[in-house]
């Protein structure tokens, strides 16, 4: 993503948010049914997300329909299972734990899971270029990665 000429760092706008959490329209929220989650920024180039995460909550594993990104953990410990090609058409999941201040960047082909793994709740902010239209849901089946939906902005968030 380019503004007027400058690639835009996702991870460093993400860490910008968690610099100054006074600036946040909302408090965090914490819902022991759902993930809760609201944006904090929509821009031409990107958009950005504050999300909770009780112990337990998760994703599903999906992609960010063709957008780049980053996520910063602002406070507790989140875990990354990322899915890769592995032998033979099976898919290799690889999990990486990141804790308070830790961040991550991913490519528009980026397909993961974030679990909150850990016994306390966390917060994340989430920064995607251009923001998001669609993300596709999948599981990891028999025969593969398998679709299991396609969510569109607007209608199913």
């Amino acid at each position: 993503m380019t503004v007027t000429g400058v690639h835009l760092d996702h991870l460093a706008t993400a860490q910008q948010f968690a610099a100054t959490p006074e600036t946040w329209p909302v408090a965090p929220r914490f819902d022991p049914v759902q993930r809760w989650f609201h944006r904090l920024r929509i821009a031409d180039d990107h958009e950005a997300w504050l999300l909770t995460w009780l112990p337990g909550q998760e994703t599903e594993i999906h992609d960010h329909g063709g957008s780049a990104g980053a996520f910063h953990v602002y406070s507790g410990t989140l875990t990354e299972d990322t899915v890769s090609a592995g032998t033979f058409g099976t898919p290799k999941i690889i999990s990486r734990e990141l804790g308070e201040g830790a961040g991550r960047r991913f490519g528009s082909h980026h397909i993961h899971r974030i679990v909150n793994r850990s016994a306390r709740p966390a917060i994340s902010i989430h920064v995607y270029g251009p923001a998001l239209t669609s993300m596709t849901k999948y599981r990891v089946g028999p025969a593969g990665l398998e679709v299991l939906t396609v969510e569109r902005a607007g209608a199913q968030w």
